[in-house]
């Protein structure tokens, strides 16, 4: 195929898709040299043609009509960039059915529908790119598929939310409660008027379902990855884990073991000198670990306007570069094993326990002992005063199952010297 220009359709025209525009638009030239053709944008999709959208562009561009991008043979190339399920999953699975190749961003979707798209890209030799849909700007879907093949991946662990990141930076380097730096985290526009997706960890097991797919050749989906945010974590909680030489960071955490695929996503003690302690901040960083490879990360910034379009733009080039060579659908799907996922309560880590008791003699022993019962074995025990009739006992376990300290936790709740099991925390990386 020789050509002058690759023509792109867009579908969406909204912060990450000025990005895009600004990219292609700007870097034309050089990125022509780089695949021998120019990637030229013909057709945009918006829901309001008069809308300001803070670029300068030829209105001519704009259409609010799906059919003027899916019906014209010329548009080779679809960016999706509008987000959400509906109708979007219907205009990508409208573009792949003609044949049109997809770049994408969108990790809602993926997350949930990428083994029927990735079907359907391989039936119609399309291809189906979505480095963005990860770690915005950040390498690391590519990485994962081409880079790191030759590996057998045992574990992907990551930060994978900016705005929990930033969270926990502020609470940890300031000593703020939770509330306060989520009110700061929507003023600048780090968070959503409604937060849910990113401080219950939503956003982050999505992420991790895709980045799990990939890594262990194997379908996860969103419901797969166990998942809990960071609402319960407090001022106080971050100082102790000072104390113990700790950090707190909501972390992406996916394993392959004997008995399955581990995915989950949950706040995480790891040691201070642990490499992704030091990502503060909207910072994100993937660690991987591979056979041959060994410790490798991935570190930048997980969203906003430009790094996120960088990796758009990208994934545009390398679909321009298929055409070219006349080998669209190529880059096919890559899970061709069926690995079962691992249960929770099979899951072996290590436990930070925070819990409000009286004062008196014999509670320590009382709770040591249903600990013991229940083959949960101490590591650091700390104990502080509150007031004259309360303490507070600050516990870190070895390695143990789920299962065991679940049952555990029960049994100390019900104990009448408990007043309150304030927080349980995972720890991990020693």
């Amino acid at each position: 195929m020789s050509v002058e220009n690759i023509k792109i359709g867009m579908l969406g025209l909204g912060t990450v898709g000025r990005g895009v525009y600004r990219i292609i638009t700007g870097n034309g030239e050089n990125i022509k040299r780089k695949i021998g053709a120019g990637l030229e944008i013909k057709k945009i999709l918006v829901r309001d043609l008069n809308r300001d959208r803070g670029v300068e562009l030829d209105q001519q561009l704009l259409t609010g009509e799906i059919n003027d991008i899916m019906e014209d043979p010329e548009i080779k190339i679809v960016i999706e960039v509008m987000g959400g399920i509906e109708p979007t999953l219907d205009f990508v699975q409208q573009a792949l059915q003609n044949g049109k190749s997809v770049v994408t961003a969108n990790k809602d979707m993926i997350a949930v529908y990428g083994k029927q798209l990735f079907e359907l890209a391989e039936a119609n030799r399309a291809d189906l790119l979505f480095e963005a849909s990860v770690a915005g700007g950040i390498p690391i879907i590519r990485p994962l598929k081409q880079c790191l093949a030759a590996n057998r991946i045992n574990q992907v662990i990551g930060i994978i939310n900016g705005t929990t990141n930033y969270m926990l930076t502020k609470m940890t380097k300031e000593g703020s409660d939770f509330a306060e730096v989520l009110r700061e985290a929507q003023d600048k526009g780090y968070a959503e008027a409604n937060p849910a997706s990113d401080i219950e960890g939503y956003d982050a097991a999505r992420k991790l379902a895709i980045l799990a797919s990939i890594a262990f050749n194997s379908r996860v989906v969103l419901d797969d990855v166990y998942t809990e945010g960071i609402t319960k974590i407090t001022a106080t909680d971050i100082s102790y884990a000072g104390e113990l030489n700790y950090t707190v960071k909501l972390l992406g955490i996916a394993k392959e073991t004997e008995e399955g695929v581990e995915v989950r996503v949950h706040p995480t003690l790891i040691p201070v000198d642990h490499p992704l302690a030091a990502v503060n901040d909207v910072f994100n960083a993937i660690f991987v670990s591979g056979d041959a490879v060994g410790d490798t990360m991935f570190y930048g910034r997980g969203a906003g306007e430009l790094p996120t379009a960088s990796a758009v733009v990208s994934d545009a080039m390398d679909a321009a570069r298929d055409l070219l060579r006349n080998v669209p659908g190529i880059i096919s799907c890559t899970c061709y094993d069926e690995k079962p996922v691992k249960d929770m309560g099979l899951v072996e880590s290590r436990y930070y326990i925070r819990i409000q008791v009286s004062d008196k003699p014999g509670v320590l022993a009382s709770i040591a002992y249903a600990f013991s019962d229940k083959e949960v074995s101490l590591a650091t025990v700390l104990q502080k005063q509150t007031d004259a009739v309360t303490a507070e006992i600050v516990l870190v376990t070895h390695k143990v199952r789920e299962k065991n300290m679940q049952e555990a936790l029960e049994i100390i709740k019900h104990l009448s010297s408990v007043k309150a099991i304030s927080n349980v925390i995972r720890v991990e990386g020693d």
